[in-house]
């Protein structure tokens, strides 16, 4: 069936493989979400890697802030992160870490030191490596160097999944962890950008409608770059956003139905902003920039 974007789930190229690695449990909807709901209809595999179980996660949703909940945060958001695979019909795999939670104070806290972002680097780089192996992916997305936002466990995962996908096609590097594999690109995905917040401000304005992005905009610093500049790749994906904000709301302790996340119209997302964003950093495949597929000479690599 084809959608709007043009996309067909009996293309001959299907059987191409995706790995997304993520911090917690909600990063993978709230980061690419409708990019890999894209690729599992065009027939492709796709495989989330939530780093930790996200134990150390507050309650964000106000119908969700009960002493039930706060009681039973592990086995809650491994629920709700297996809701939110079976929504994007993506693969899914723990790598077993703990949440290190998100340090607050001047000056913060240490971190407990069996944290992921506390353990020794090697550990979940073999986790990683292990995963990427078996699953075996020509395509890795991760964060970039600042983690997305600076929170321990982002940085962290950053580091793991630039070490794996060194260390996956070595075989002289953990080699109790599988055959080596080698994937061919791996990108950092970039959500959020100054320049969509701003379009979708000024649209919900011009509608009279309420704009939860002023006091954001208002505080960004002028001198601060956009990741936008950082940008080599827009995946045009927008059949999928309503896929991608019920993934979201799969995750009830950590997402708000009523907050920012879903205040502007999917029909206003659509038209003014119909993509998501990645920035290209590993390449071992010819492609030219700026690309609209994460695949883009993958596809004539394997199908040559």
């Amino acid at each position: 069936m084809a959608g709007a974007d043009g996309m067909r789930a009996d293309r001959a190229d299907a059987g191409l493989r995706l790995m997304a690695v993520h911090a917690h449990p909600d990063d993978e909807s709230s980061k690419g979400a409708a990019t890999m709901a894209r690729y599992v209809a065009e027939g492709h595999e796709v495989m989330v890697v939530t780093c930790t179980g996200g134990e150390a996660g507050s309650v964000l949703n106000p119908a969700m802030d009960k002493p039930e909940v706060h009681e039973n945060m592990t086995r809650l958001r491994r629920e709700e992160m297996a809701r939110a695979a079976k929504i994007l019909g993506v693969q899914h795999r723990w790598l077993g870490f703990v949440d290190s939670g998100l340090p607050e104070g001047d000056p913060p806290p240490p971190l407990p030191e069996d944290c992921f972002a506390m353990v020794p680097l090697d550990g979940p780089t073999a986790a990683l490596v292990r995963a990427i192996r078996e699953f075996r992916p020509h395509v890795i997305v991760t964060y970039d160097e600042n983690g997305g936002y600076p929170h321990p466990d982002h940085i962290r995962c950053h580091e793991v999944s630039m070490a794996a996908y060194d260390a996956a096609s070595d075989p002289e590097r953990y080699p109790e962890a599988g055959t080596p594999w080698q994937p061919l690109k791996l990108y950092y995905s970039h959500g959020f950008s100054r320049a969509r917040f701003t379009a979708f401000h000024e649209a919900l304005v011009a509608e009279g409608l309420d704009s939860p992005y002023e006091e954001w905009l208002s505080r960004w610093d002028p001198d601060k770059p956009d990741v936008m500049e950082r940008v080599t790749t827009q995946v045009p994906c927008a059949d999928y956003f309503e896929v991608r904000d019920d993934a979201l709301r799969a995750h009830a302790t950590q997402i708000d139905p009523n907050s920012r996340w879903f205040a502007v119209p999917l029909d206003i997302q659509r038209r003014l902003w119909p993509t998501e964003e990645y920035e290209l950093v590993r390449s071992l495949v010819d492609t030219t920039l700026p690309e609209d597929d994460l695949f883009a000479g993958v596809r004539e690599k394997v199908n040559s």
